[in-house]
């Protein structure tokens, strides 16, 4: 079974998440609206990242050797300025997007194994991700105008 794979890098990519979006607000500190939720944003994925923990040991007994390059490498870190965080705000976006689809995937995992324990948490987390992705969208609009049409 392979789903063990899919739980640790949905795991990493929750990790992950969470790292860059404390990059960005620490980045972007003088936008008190991205500091605020960026930084609430990585609670969040800090929660859900930890509400896999029992799953992944669940699921470890019966995985095989790990397949090379199932982890990705999406965020290289911040810039600066109005354009700098529009395309940070982006790798988040991208990054999110990541976790998303594994989220889908998981969930039709544990549909296949009638894990409803597993299937609940999927549920729960998948909203909460759409609504991450949801107000990285928002704040991208937000952000393009002044970014790309006012000069810094």
């Amino acid at each position: 079974m392979h789903l063990a794979h899919y739980l640790g890098l949905l795991h990493r990519a929750q990790v992950n998440l969470a790292d860059a979006f404390r990059q960005v607000a620490d980045a972007h500190a003088e936008e008190p609206d991205v500091r605020h939720l960026c930084q609430r944003q990585a609670e969040r994925c800090d929660e859900r990242a930890e509400r896999l923990r029992p799953f992944a040991a669940r699921y470890s007994e019966e995985a095989p050797a790990e397949p090379d390059r199932l982890h990705s490498q999406l965020f290289t870190g911040t810039r600066t300025g109005g354009i700098g965080l529009l395309r940070d705000l982006q790798d988040l976006y991208l990054m999110a997007a990541e976790c998303d689809i594994a989220w889908t995937v998981v969930g039709q995992a544990a549909y296949g194994a009638r894990d409803e324990e597993l299937l609940a948490v999927v549920e729960r987390c998948e909203a909460e991700t759409a609504i991450q992705l949801k107000w990285l969208r928002t704040r991208m609009k937000a952000a393009a105008p002044q970014a790309l049409v006012v000069a810094d």
